[in-house]
């Protein structure tokens, strides 16, 4: 059966017809765009209104994601910023230390089992004028329960005492990113992945609840409430196992689940070309909606953190330069077996020396063994420069653009972590359009909430928390916006033959918009209420 769906605008991101009034589909595939007289050229159609007072776009593509954005809603929020859950329940912020004490106060009295750890996520410290969040403030919740706080950049955790005595973190602990007070024992931070796994069982609690079902179910509502079509679980999950394959099968695939989902493998200790030839072989297990094949390497930590590698000067204040989640000797040996394999690799780089290392790591392997449209990626890219972006053309690069965190913590890093003139220059999203780079955006879901609305006005207004434009040179034009948060996600993907724009023989994948993002005030842009989704041609309601 072929459907035509009229709506008041059709934007398809092409350019040999911009937009249309309707949009055919059949058998889950756009048959054709135009107007409803044109589409009847192909026999028999039944007309749909549905979307008669609704614009429609291409399903967004959030290219950096990760799937405990909806597992993480199991245990409390307590983020500075006010969030809306999965089930539309809407947590205020938590913008005092008081605040969070006593959230996490109500949490630990509706937990039963006196054994069970305490969880919480979504704090950031930088709010808080410098004063960062202890063990001894969570002892004022409990004093034998073990309790672990992931932050919001997902880099950091802090615990409790118990949780420290638990797993046997003092003065004698030596690993990176355990710091330590004047009298040597350890504060409660724990910075990143290696130091927050010593936490051992709180934090396993907490990772083992984000590969669940319901976690997975919820990831697909949260992108449908907000228009994306199409998400990627960026290096979130093993897929190694047998059994987390088939979980996400299992949930992916069910003709109910609202988005299709590109699944990235994050390599871990084991040898790298034994990892691509797993991840060839989970690439032959894809379907329509859930592929394999591509991986992710995590070589920095954040600037909000201070776990960022930055180029000189570094951090204000004469803070101590990031970590290197990667010995930078080491990057382009991991990235050389996924390389020649013909992996696409995205690489986590948050600061800008962490950039240069990935582009020297790059070019060694491009010319060990030359590779056309590998479309290898840098991700975040928030203090990347002109002349990187020069080398990141050359060398067939995409960057894919944090433009988030300029609302998020722009204030911040124009007071705190780089200074005024860094932070004016960060995701320069202009600059890098301007010298011909693939570009894409994303929110980094959990770490900011999912929403391409809401990145795309970022992009576009460059507003900080505070209404203060940070950069107005890197404002970029709407249709730019809204192309980064489609095609251009798409194109860092491989998907782009299949979703990003709306085209005869693509997925029939569209963001239901209650108005036109090309006719509303820019500052508006993230306020356009969202009705929902089109997934292969099932609608999917918000809810």
């Amino acid at each position: 059966m072929i459907t035509i769906y009229p709506a008041k605008a059709v934007h398809t991101m092409e350019p040999s017809r911009a937009v249309a009034d309707a949009v055919a589909v059949r058998a889950g595939r756009v048959l054709g765009v135009g107007s409803v007289d044109e589409l009847g050229v192909w026999g028999d159609t039944v007309v749909d209104h549905t979307f008669a007072d609704h614009v429609l776009l291409p399903g967004f593509v959030e290219a950096h994601a990760h799937s405990f954005e909806g597992a993480l809603w199991q245990f409390p929020y307590c983020g500075y910023f006010g969030r809306t859950g999965p089930d539309g329940r809407a947590w205020p912020g938590c913008t005092t230390i008081d605040q969070l004490i006593e959230r996490l106060r109500e949490a630990d009295q509706r937990l039963d089992d006196p054994d069970e750890p305490l969880c919480a996520w979504g704090f950031d410290p930088i709010y808080f004028g410098g004063e960062r969040l202890k063990a001894v403030h969570l002892d004022q919740v409990s004093a034998v329960r073990p309790i672990f706080v992931l932050h919001a950049s997902i880099h950091l955790a802090t615990v409790n005492t118990a949780c420290l005595e638990a797993a046997g973190i003092d003065e004698d602990t030596l690993i990176e990113g355990v710091p330590k007070g004047p009298d040597g024992k350890p504060v409660g931070e724990l910075q990143e992945p290696p130091a927050m796994i010593l936490a051992g069982e709180p934090a396993m609690h907490l990772f083992r609840a984000l590969g669940a079902d319901d976690g997975i179910w919820h990831f697909g509502r949260l992108a449908r409430n907000q228009g994306v079509t199409t998400l990627t679980d960026l290096g979130t999950t093993s897929i190694e196992p047998d059994g987390v394959v088939e979980r996400w099968q299992r949930v992916v695939n069910d003709t109910a689940f609202p988005a299709r989902v590109s699944m990235f493998h994050q390599p871990g200790a084991e040898a790298h070309a034994a990892a691509a030839h797993m991840v060839l072989a989970r690439r032959a297990q894809s379907t329509d909606k859930l592929r394999f094949g591509h991986v992710k390497l995590i070589l920095d930590g954040s600037i909000q953190g201070f776990t960022a590698r930055l180029r000189w000067p570094g951090y204000l204040g004469d803070r101590p330069n990031g970590l290197w989640l990667v010995p930078p000797e080491q990057i382009a040996d991991r990235l050389r077996p996924f390389h020649v394999a013909g992996i696409t690799v995205h690489a986590h780089c948050n600061g800008d020396e962490t950039v240069d290392v990935f582009l020297d790591a790059v070019e060694t392997v491009l010319a060990e063994s030359p590779r056309w449209d590998h479309r290898h990626t840098v991700q975040h890219c928030q203090l990347t420069t002109p002349s990187q972006y020069r080398r990141m053309k050359a060398l067939g690069l995409s960057a894919n653009i944090f433009a988030n965190h300029t609302f998020y913590w722009g204030d911040q890093h124009r007071d705190v972590t780089v200074g005024p003139d860094r932070a004016a220059r960060m995701n320069a999203a202009a600059t890098a359009l301007d010298l011909g780079v693939q570009l894409s955006m994303h929110t980094d879901a959990a770490v900011t909430p999912i929403g391409s609305l809401h990145v795309a006005w970022c992009a576009v207004n460059r507003l900080t928390a505070t209404g203060q434009v940070l950069g107005p040179d890197e404002r970029i034009p709407v249709a730019e916006a809204l192309r980064a948060v489609t095609l251009g996600a798409a194109y860092q993907l491989k998907m782009d033959h299949e979703v990003g724009s709306i085209a005869p023989g693509k997925f029939a994948d569209f963001a239901v918009l209650e108005a036109d993002p090309f006719e509303v005030d820019p500052v508006e842009l993230k306020d356009i209420p969202v009705w929902g989704t089109v997934v292969g041609g099932d609608l999917h309601p918000a809810s």
